[in-house]
Parts: structure tokens; C-alpha cells; sequence
């Protein structure tokens, strides 16, 4: 693949393009907000600047500033420049729609600015190479010269590229004096078409002292994980710059950047290449790159795909972050190797819960590249079972328990959709991948060299483990006596099995073991895992006298071989709301006189915890260990069962939290989608063009303003530009139309301070209290959306990142002299003069017939 910068397609908004062709930047953009600045001028301003954002990677920084008489920071409290991340990006977005224009230019006070901004010493992480400033201004007759005598010449360090933005006829010399006179690049902006390819042209002289430096210059870069533009999902690409290496000394071709060539690589393929099944459950590999971010990780899940937007997700942001992941992401980017077994907080796979586990981290550097690979375990999957079914007769009699006719005596089959065979085809639809699966092995064997046979062995081993636990355990018990809906294994195979077949009806876990949040939740947790159906308050209530409400109770298999030990397969139960709660409350019942009844509770009086007789004054719960109800003692609440327990009682909720039975942990959800607050839109002319009214149309006094002229020089420049004309995707101010927006979800988990031995429950007795008038907070387990409404609050110290290790950014043999020419629309001032005339005539007519008569 290669990214032609020549050609139509805009390559350039591509990461690889922006990554591969100059070396990291440090900028700070100016932009005039005098008073002469105003309406279109000040719109295509504003888009301007923000395209120039989108050219800018995680390798670069930078800052913006406004000024008229005095220049200040957009965002008040990024006193220097700072990492050109989504979210500063998005903050410098909204900073720079809001600027309003007003006073008198004085392009000193920007370039001041600027120029210490880029040169004064500072502790703050900055890219270190290519200092530029790109000021943004309708136009103005000061030089500033005395300023890059102060600040800039002899060494010119620092570039200046200058661009005039709008319809105007003020003298553009002194812009392109100043981007000449300091190794820059003058640029116009006449209308919203030229936004985009005049705010990335830069790039190419970014890119000479690199075609100077030849081949020390001819570098892999990686860039970020980003979107295929092409539907390859998200890639990475390997970046190369392509130089003109004519020997033509007279002409400065031989300087230019011709493109970047580049490969794709999907993430997918990379995944595929990791063992992903042989790590179990809760065991993964992950990657990152020199910023912290994830390219591999099984929390990488973007949900809004922008092409020009890389996807960057931290380390720390995709897990639980602690003092010992920050070492480890350290470590990783400095391209040392390690290995750490540490106790970490895990969130479930529906971020309902969070359990303590033991993980061991290790990570090493990737060869012929800047990222770093890591593999977490569990102590539980540092050894995996190998199957090997020989004997095909034991083979034959294993698979026959997959079929379908074998359900109703033996229990329904579930089977993980993994890539069992080359030729399998996948569905989700579990039983139609069920019935290809079976149509694939009547025509393969597990040996086939299409197959993986390690996924395959073990899949039909687990299945003859599971049916001889029917067989001998399952057929042989009543159900209904132990109040159980269902009985059901599943295991690493991939192999679910539910007994009854009937069961198999609400069944609702995932089929992939892997993706179920019991199986992994009863991999890191001793004792017996419960589980009532989760609910929320706005869901409509159970009905317990229609629904039959079932309780998932599940549990790991520890073995051990070989003094190895293992956890294979998770068993469970699913139990009878109805019954089990009638045994709940006799068990919770303390009698100490079995002969004597029991004594009705009072304030002045106490009785025996019988959570049965007494349960007009006795609340009774069990709640787990995320703090969702699983029974009650009252029977008006069993239509709650699986609600946070605040919903239910917040009073007794908050007590709980008040009493440290619970501690809550607050984390964030950096890929969440929210929808987008519509803004209106006005009118629907072509952008950047001003629509007179039918009363401008009409009004004399209109047509003899300059208004009329620059509407008038607006239609012959479009003539020639028809760009102009054309309505481009510019996201500013309302422009984009999607529904959908990224957003940032705040995550409040509960974690169990205190549990019933052996399970995740805690029991809780508590006397009835009315309490309506009590002032508590409300707990809440939803989550709801970050708001950065003050970034300037929210400023935390930047985490540690490696930028690019080489810089080009200055060759002593750099021809300068292409540095920009004006071409924007100028009439003679006889056309000007005979124009303003017969505009004036209609009005002034009636005078001189007047006076003649």
C-alpha cells in the first residue's frame, strides 16, 4: 500500500501519512481575533484551526492562543503545551468555537507569546523537534521583525507558516514576508474548500530535512491503532517516508516528500497468532506502544469508528489502575522485560462487580519495533489440559452426546463458536453453528490438518467429562426436591451443557464460556458464586406468581495433576426464587427454644431472629457482593430480586456502606457512546456563502455596500474554485449529522467487604425503621456520563510516555525560497471603480433627472 500525497484520495488525514512524514512536532497555533474578524471570516477561522488539530498524532504537542492587543491561551490552564491527545484535541475543539472576535491586531503580542512558549525552559514533556507557529489572521501591514530579531534569527529554529484566511483585498506581503523570512510557508484560505488541503500542505516542507538526511531519514514508523478507511477494522501501520532524490540542483524537487509507503497489519491477524484459548478464562496478552497505549487488549473495544481519529486507550485505562501497573506500563516503554505476579482489582465482564485476584505480568520489547507484548495469568491457568482422543471408537462415542436427539435425556449442548476447522462456518445462532459443526465432523476428523486439533480434542473430551456427570450424578437426583430449575457444567473446551433440556429455554448466558461473567467470576473466587437476573428500577418488575425466577449459583473445579493445579470447568445449579427462599427464611431463623413461640420484636423488647414469623418486623436480605438483592423475607419484594439493593432499601443501603460492609470504587469507561445533542441548523446554502434576504434584495442601500461586493467577489472566486460551492464535512459548530457521539462513562462498583463464608453473599437482619424524612445519599450503581465540563480542574500530571527517538527538523542545505504566493481574486481598480458604478446608478439616477428637469 502506498499513500500518495499527490493524489485525490485524502491521504493525508490518514495516521500513517501524519506519522510517516515528519518527525514529531512542537506547535503553537495564533489566531487573530481583532474586531475586523467577524462573521465568515471568523467561521472559516475557527475551521481552520481545528483541521490544523486533526494533523497532529499522540507524538506531538502543542497549544493555541488568541489576540488582538494581548494574547492568551484558548484553554486558560494549559499554561504550556501539552500532548495532542483526543482529549486535549476535543478541549482545544470547544475552546476554539467559543472565541469571539473584538479590539484592534497586533500580531507582536501573538508571535510573543508564542515564541516563549516554544523556547522558554520547562519541565513539561514536549516533542523536542520541529517548533513551528501557525498564525491564523485576515490580514495586517506590521512585519514584526524586531520580535524574530529577538527570538528567532540568525538560527530561525523555529518555523513560521502564516495563513490568510477570507475574502478581503488587504495586502498579503507582510504574511508572506514573515513565512519566508523564518523557514516557513505562506498559505490563503479563501473559502471552506481550501481549508483541508492548505492546513496539511505544510507537512511537506516539515518533510525536507528529512529527504535531506536520505537514508538515516528512511525509518519504520508504527503508528497508533487506528480505523481502516478500507473496512480492514483496526490496523496498525508500518510507515516509510518516499523522497525525491533527483540530482537537479537548480530546482528544489529534490527536496520534496513524495508520500509514504506503508503496511497494513489487523489487529485481528495479530490476535489470531496469540493462544487465546490455551490462556483460559482470565488470561490474556496485550500490547503497547511508546505513549501507554493499547494496541492488544481484550478491553479494546471502540464503538465510534473515525478514520482521521486514532484509537488510544491507555494501559492503565483499559484495566484497574494501581502502583503496579504504572511500574509495569514504565517498564514496557522503556523496552525492558520483566515479569511481576501481583493482587489486582478485576471487573467482571459486566462491569457489575470487581473481585481481588492474583495475576502474574510478564512483558517483553517486540523486535524491529517500538511496542511492548505482555501476557497476564491467573496461578490457576500457568498449566492447561492437552487432550489427546487416540482412540477413535472413544472419539465416535464422545460426539454422539453433541447431537441434537441425545438433548432431551441428556441435556441441552451449547458449544463455544471458536474456529474449530478452516471450512466451519460461524453463526450466532448457537444451535444452527451447532448443526454446522456436527455437518463439518461428519466429513473431517479431529486430526485433520484444516482443524486446530487441540481445540477440537479438548471440545469432545470435556463433552464425554460432562456426559458421565449426567449419567452417573444428574439422571439419578429429582430436581424439583432440592428446589433446582437446572443443573449445568461448562469448561475450558468450550462445551456448556444444562440439564434439563427444557432449562435450555431461559437459558441467556453467553455460549462461550470465556465471555461469561459466572465462569470467570467463579474462576477467581473461592466458595459458591450466586447470581439473581439483573434488573434496574426503570425495568418493568418481575411477577413472581407468572415468572418462575431463577438464582445462578456456580462453582470452579480444582483438580490437581502432577502437583500442578488447575480449574478446568465451572459447575452450578440454577435455584427456585420461590422455594429457596422459603428455606432461606427458615434457615435464617435462630430459635433457642424450639417449644416456644416466637416473641413479636419491639423497640422496648427483644425477640428471637425469625426471619419467618417475625417478618412484619424483621427485614431479612441476601445480598451479593456487588450489592444486588438476591432474596427477601418479604414477599413484595421478590419482584425486586436483581436490583441494586439501593433501589429496593436505600436507607439500609446506605447504612451498610455507612458501616463499611461495602466500599465503593469509581472507575471510568474512556469508549462509550452517547447520543448526540442535536444543534439546529441555519439555513441550507452551501457553507462559507452569505444569503441576502428577499429585504436585502430590495434595499438600495444594500447593493451600493461592500456587502454586495464581497458577495459579488465570492461568485467569480467560486467560479473558478468550484470547491467553494460544494459542501465539505467539516466537524465545527454543529456541522456533524451522525447521532452518536463518544463520550466518557463514569462506572461505580461496589466491592464485598465482608461475605457469609464459602460465597459472595452477606445476610443482613434489620428491624423495620420508617425513615422517609432521613437525608442520606442515594448509592447508585448506574453509570452516567463524565462531564469535562472544566478541564482546567480535571489537569492531572501527564503520564509517563517515550516519544520517537530521532528528530529531523533542520539541514544546513535547505532551499528555502519556496515559501508560498499569494493567489487570491484581485480586480483592477478600473473594474473595482466601473463595477461600484453601475451598482451606484439605479440609485443616484432619480437625482439627476431631477435636476435636469
Amino acid at each position: 500500500m502506498v499513500l500518495n500525497s499527490l493524489s485525490l484520495f485524502p491521504t493525508k488525514d490518514l495516521p500513517g501519512y501524519i506519522q510517516g512524514a515528519s518527525s514529531p512536532k512542537d506547535m503553537v497555533i495564533i489566531v487573530d481575533v481583532s474586531g475586523s474578524v467577524s462573521g465568515l471570516t471568523l467561521k472559516l477561522m475557527k475551521n481552520s484551526v481545528i483541521e490544523m488539530l486533526e494533523t497532529l498524532s499522540d507524538d506531538d504537542y502543542v497549544n493555541v492562543a488568541k489576540f488582538n492587543e494581548k494574547a492568551a491561551a484558548v484553554v486558560p490552564c494549559f499554561r504550556t503545551l501539552v500532548q495532542a491527545n483526543n482529549r486535549n484535541k476535543e478541549i482545544f475543539r470547544k475552546a476554539v468555537c467559543d472565541m469571539s472576535a473584538k479590539g484592534t491586531t497586533d500580531y507582536k503580542s501573538g508571535f510573543t507569546f508564542a515564541f516563549e512558549q516554544l523556547l522558554n525552559e520547562s519541565s513539561a514533556p514536549r516533542a523536542n523537534c520541529n517548533k513551528m507557529i501557525m498564525m491564523f489572521t485576515d490580514g495586517g501591514e506590521d512585519r514584526a521583525q524586531d520580535i524574530f530579531e529577538k527570538y528567532n534569527w540568525p538560527n530561525k529554529t523555529v518555523r513560521v507558516f502564516t495563513f490568510s484566511v477570507g475574502q478581503h483585498n488587504y495586502d498579503v506581503t507582510p504574511l508572506q514576508w514573515i513565512a519566508c523570512a523564518n523557514k516557513g510557508y505562506y498559505f490563503e484560505i479563501p473559502s471552506i474548500g481550501a481549508i483541508r488541503i492548505n492546513t496539511q500542505e505544510y507537512l511537506d516542507v516539515l518533510g525536507r530535512p528529512m529527504v535531506l538526511a536520505g537514508n538515516k531519514a528512511q525509518q519504520v514508523q508504527w503508528t497508533n491503532v487506528y480505523q481502516d478507511v478500507l473496512g480492514l477494522g483496526l490496523v496498525i501501520t508500518g510507515t516509510m517516508p518516499v523522497f525525491n532524490r533527483t540530482v537537479d540542483t537548480v530546482s528544489p524537487q529534490n527536496q520534496l516528500i513524495l508520500g509514504v509507503m506503508g503496511v497494513d497489519i489487523a489487529i485481528n491477524e495479530i490476535k489470531r497468532k496469540t493462544p487465546t484459548y490455551r490462556l483460559g478464562a482470565n488470561g490474556y496478552t496485550f500490547a503497547i506502544d511508546p505513549n501507554g497505549f493499547v494496541l492488544l487488549h481484550p478491553n479494546l473495544r471502540p464503538k465510534i469508528f473515525d478514520y482521521k481519529e486514532p484509537v488510544t486507550l491507555d494501559f492503565l485505562d483499559a484495566e484497574l489502575e494501581d502502583s503496579n501497573k504504572e511500574e509495569i506500563r514504565r517498564q514496557m516503554i522503556d523496552g525492558k522485560s520483566g515479569q511481576r505476579k501481583i493482587k489486582t482489582l478485576i471487573k467482571s465482564v459486566d462491569e457489575r462487580y470487581i473481585d481481588e485476584a492474583v495475576r502474574t505480568y510478564t512483558w517483553t520489547p517486540v523486535n524491529g519495533t517500538d511496542y511492548s507484548l505482555g501476557l497476564v495469568l491467573p496461578t490457576y491457568s500457568e498449566n492447561h489440559i492437552k487432550a489427546n482422543l487416540s482412540d477413535q471408537i472413544l472419539q465416535v462415542q464422545y460426539f454422539e452426546s453433541l447431537l441434537p436427539n441425545s438433548f432431551e435425556s441428556e441435556g441441552h449442548v451449547f458449544i463455544a463458536p471458536r474456529e474449530y476447522c478452516d471450512d466451519l462456518e460461524l453463526s450466532n445462532n448457537n444451535t444452527e453453528f451447532l448443526l454446522n459443526f456436527i455437518a463439518l465432523m461428519e466429513k473431517v476428523t479431529p486430526d485433520s490438518k484444516h482443524c486446530d486439533n487441540l481445540l477440537l480434542h479438548n471440545l469432545i473430551l470435556d463433552t464425554g467429562i460432562i456426559r458421565q456427570l449426567v449419567e452417573k450424578v444428574w439422571k439419578n437426583k429429582d430436581l424439583n426436591t432440592y428446589g433446582f430449575l437446572a443443573v449445568f457444567a461448562a469448561s475450558d473446551g468450550g462445551v456448556t451443557r444444562v440439564f434439563p433440556n427444557k432449562a435450555a429455554e431461559t437459558w441467556e448466558e453467553d455460549p462461550e464460556p470465556f465471555n461469561a461473567s459466572y465462569y470467570r467470576r467463579s474462576l477467581d473466587n473461592k466458595g459458591y458464586i450466586f447470581r439473581a437476573p439483573y434488573r434496574t428500577a426503570r425495568d418493568e418488575l418481575l411477577n413472581p406468581e407468572n415468572d418462575t425466577i431463577g438464582i445462578l449459583v456456580s462453582t470452579a473445579v480444582e483438580i490437581t495433576v502432577g502437583g500442578k493445579t488447575i480449574k478446568p470447568a465451572v459447575v452450578g445449579v440454577k435455584l427456585d426464587l420461590e422455594a429457596w427462599t422459603d428455606k432461606f427464611k427458615i434457615l435464617a431463623s435462630n430459635h433457642t427454644d424450639n417449644n416456644q413461640g416466637s416473641n413479636t420484636c419491639g423497640p422496648n423488647r427483644g425477640c428471637e431472629m425469625d426471619c419467618e414469623a417475625n417478618s412484619e418486623d424483621l427485614l431479612c436480605y441476601l445480598i451479593d457482593d456487588g450489592g444486588f438483592l438476591i432474596m427477601s423475607n418479604q414477599k413484595e419484594e421478590w419482584n425486586k430480586v436483581g436490583m441494586f439493593f439501593s433501589d429496593v432499601d436505600p436507607y439500609l443501603m446506605y447504612a451498610l456502606y455507612n458501616n463499611s460492609f461495602y466500599n465503593r470504587k469509581q472507575s471510568y469507561d474512556y469508549q462509550s457512546v452517547c447520543e448526540k445533542v442535536s444543534k439546529s441548523q441555519n439555513g441550507a446554502a452551501p457553507r462559507g456563502v452569505f444569503v441576502p434576504t428577499i429585504a436585502d434584495f430590495v434595499n438600495v442601500a444594500w447593493w451600493t455596500s461592500a456587502a454586495a461586493w464581497s458577495l459579488f467577489q465570492q461568485f467569480i472566486y467560486g467560479l473558478a474554485y468550484q470547491s467553494w460551492f460544494v459542501r465539505d464535512e467539516v466537524d465545527a459548530e454543529g456541522m456533524d449529522s451522525t447521532r452518536v457521539r463518544s463520550c466518557v462513562m463514569k462506572q461505580t462498583q461496589l466491592i464485598h467487604a465482608k461475605r457469609i463464608n464459602n460465597t459472595n453473599l452477606l445476610f443482613v437482619v434489620a428491624e423495620k425503621m420508617p425513615c422517609n424524612s432521613c437525608e442520606i445519599e442515594k448509592l447508585s450503581q448506574e453509570e452516567e456520563e463524565f462531564k469535562d465540563e472544566n478541564p482546567c480542574e480535571e489537569l492531572t500530571v501527564p503520564r509517563y510516555r517515550k516519544g520517537p527517538g530521532t528528530c529531523f527538523d533542520n539541514n544546513l542545505t535547505e532551499n528555502t525560497s519556496d515559501c508560498g504566493r499569494g493567489h487570491s481574486f484581485r480586480p483592477s481598480l478600473y473594474t473595482l471603480l466601473l463595477i461600484q458604478l453601475l451598482l451606484l446608478y439605479p440609485a443616484v439616477s432619480p437625482h439627476f433627472h431631477s435636476l435636469l428637469h
